[in-house]
């Protein structure tokens, strides 16, 4: 059985070529990889856990104070069964919160790139919350670079398309689900819209990735894996080099459907005005150019989170 590959990033400074090409291998077959060694200390990850989940234990009135209306849920909390999977009847069985890019009032993003708020009730979210933000985006600068590197472009290809990148801190929470007949699933099957997600330390099984062959894969990640995935953004940068593999959640069986499941997902996205014109050398006789026209990376999202009934 075909299985998603964990690779260790520190191989990326003692091993460079090997890892690049494994890595590079592993996005052109899957659209995903399992990233080890990170360093990234568990303690802050199981922290960054700790306050989310003391949140969604709010009671619901409490949250619903952070429910921003009429803004597509870019910063605070979404309540459950809002967001729709692209072509879905059924509203996804979640709840989140947004957490974003901490930029100065005058960015000439600001306008695009709103202030956070943070939950008063629960003590060090601010703190615990913004950190693991931090460190996922470092850790998905650096597979950019090896990303890069694997289709012949400069290392540092990325850095100045991402240092002020809209990207977003998803913490979800899955309820048990109380009846055996419920036609929704937790997350319906979808494609990210940005450049890549890193997803750290879902608490349980259900992740699936669709194959090329229609099969669907589960993903476990073991150990101190990090999952991460390519998105529609790069998919379309790259034409189609880089594939944006659907994936899904779905609803467990027997006891396990009665447990709350959390995972927390870091969308990386690039600077609002990026351009998103496919990248020359990903164009070929046998992959010619997809994607004639140019859209900026901020248009693009605004496209896509109308679908989803974001906005």
């Amino acid at each position: 059985m075909k299985k998603v590959p964990t690779l260790d990033i520190r191989r990326y400074d003692t091993d460079r070529d090997a890892f690049v090409a494994e890595l590079g291998a592993a996005y052109r077959e899957f659209g995903f990889c399992c990233i080890s060694g990170h360093g990234i200390p568990k303690d802050a990850i199981d922290g960054a856990y700790d306050v989310f989940k003391a949140f969604f234990a709010l009671p619901d009135d409490v949250k619903r104070k952070y429910h921003i209306a009429g803004s597509g849920g870019a910063r605070g909390y979404t309540p459950f069964k809002v967001e729709t999977a692209k072509d879905s009847k059924f509203a996804d069985l979640k709840e989140f919160w947004h957490v974003g890019r901490e930029i100065p009032r005058d960015s000439k993003f600001a306008d695009v790139m709103p202030p956070n708020v943070w939950p008063t009730e629960v003590p060090g979210f601010k703190e615990k919350g913004y950190g693991i933000y931090e460190a996922l985006d470092q850790l998905g600068a650096r597979v950019l670079r090896a990303l890069a590197l694997h289709i012949d472009l400069p290392e540092h290809f990325f850095d100045d398309k991402i240092n002020v990148g809209n990207s977003i801190l998803r913490p979800i929470h899955y309820p048990p689900i109380e009846q055996a007949d419920v036609p929704n699933v937790r997350a319906g099957a979808h494609e990210d819209i940005n450049f890549i997600t890193l997803l750290v330390g879902a608490s349980a099984a259900g992740l699936e990735v669709l194959t090329r062959e229609g099969d669907w894969l589960p993903i476990t990640s073991e150990g101190d894996a990090i999952v991460v995935n390519i998105g529609d953004m790069l998919q379309r940068l790259t034409n189609h080099v880089y594939p944006s593999t659907t994936h899904r959640v779905t609803n467990p069986q027997g006891d396990g459907a009665r447990k709350p499941r959390y995972s927390v997902p870091f969308f990386l996205h690039p600077n609002p005005d990026v351009v998103l014109d496919v990248l020359p050398s990903c164009i070929t006789p046998e992959n010619p150019k997809r994607y004639p026209e140019p859209i900026t990376a901020h248009e693009y999202l605004m496209e896509r989170l109308r679908e989803i009934k974001l906005i």
